[in-house]
């Protein structure tokens, strides 16, 4: 592949799509970078393997023509903005794209329970029109990043623990073991699946670089500066409702929080899929599982 190669990357400028565009700079690839119309495209660094445009992504007419020659489209749009893929999922196919990557990365979607969360439904609904599009336009396909929470961002956002001021909401006592995934090797997944097509048409993959629990890390913590964590315990039953009550507010409710409080109900109760362990496609897709010893230096790296 490489050189002759064209990726398309949506969200190029987030949390996720920065390490993206570095994997696939750095593996070679010719990679469009698609923002919105007055977006952060100009955040980006120069570089001779990035070609920029700017796109109206509800038009599928302006991002058909943004994806010529492209084989590949990478989609890392924002979490609430995921539910609106169709327009760039029609392009893809219109542009006879190959391979459609969606912003699926997290939770494992295909959990009975996890289909039924608000957070997870926009995932499942563009799952059945990659598909649905895949059976009708044969040349097309998907597939699917599950990796469970964001390993880094999560901890340096004070959401698996919170190393800066040494405290944690511990879900279900903090010990249920949970998958999670750096940034860094959900974008070697994404590699992964764009060198391994074949073994992995249209359908969910899952990669993990840890099975983890909170107490396990806070152990870490412990083990490298001794000093004690104040720590409380919480049901994700009750983080389930708090979230609900939320959205039932409309307008007026925290969407943003009860969204996180869905991902926190998949993410720490085993009834949802939280560990990945025994059905894991890293050997495939080249994600190495981190030793003890990284998971240790990681969380000592942000105290």
């Amino acid at each position: 592949m490489g050189l002759s190669y064209r990726i398309a990357l949506a969200g190029a400028t987030g949390n996720l799509g920065t390490p993206m565009l570095e994997a696939l700079l750095g593996a070679g690839y010719l990679v469009t970078v698609l923002s919105r119309i007055g977006g952060n495209s100009s955040r980006l660094k120069p570089h001779p393997n990035i070609t920029s445009k700017e796109v109206d992504f509800t038009s599928v007419e302006s991002l058909t023509t943004a994806l010529s020659g492209v084989q590949v489209v990478v989609s890392c749009l924002a979490t609430l903005a995921i539910g609106s893929q169709n327009p760039l999922i029609d392009a893809s196919v219109a542009a006879k794209v190959k391979r459609f990557i969606p912003a699926e990365f997290g939770m494992d979607s295909k959990n009975a329970l996890s289909m039924e969360l608000p957070v997870c439904a926009p995932k499942v609904a563009t799952q059945n029109y990659l598909l649905e599009k895949s059976v009708s336009n044969p040349g097309f396909t998907y597939t699917g990043i599950a990796n469970g929470l964001f390993l880094d961002w999560c901890i340096a956002a004070g959401i698996i623990v919170n190393p800066k001021n040494r405290s944690a909401t511990l879900y279900n006592g903090g010990d249920v073991p949970f998958t999670a995934t750096t940034l860094r090797d959900v974008a070697k997944a994404v590699l992964g699946v764009i060198s391994h097509q074949e073994d992995t048409v249209n359908r969910i993959v899952y990669v993990q670089s840890a099975l983890v629990t909170q107490r396990k890390l806070i152990q870490y913590a412990q083990e490298a500066d001794g000093k004690e964590w104040d720590v409380v315990v919480k049901s994700t039953e009750e983080v389930k409702q708090e979230s609900f009550r939320e959205l039932a507010k409309g307008s007026e409710g925290d969407i943003d929080a009860a969204m996180l409080g869905f991902c926190i109900l998949a993410s720490w109760t085993p009834e949802y899929g939280c560990d990945f362990s025994s059905h894991l496609d890293n050997e495939l897709l080249g994600v190495k599982e981190m030793s003890e010893t990284e998971l240790s230096t990681l969380i000592g790296s942000y105290l």
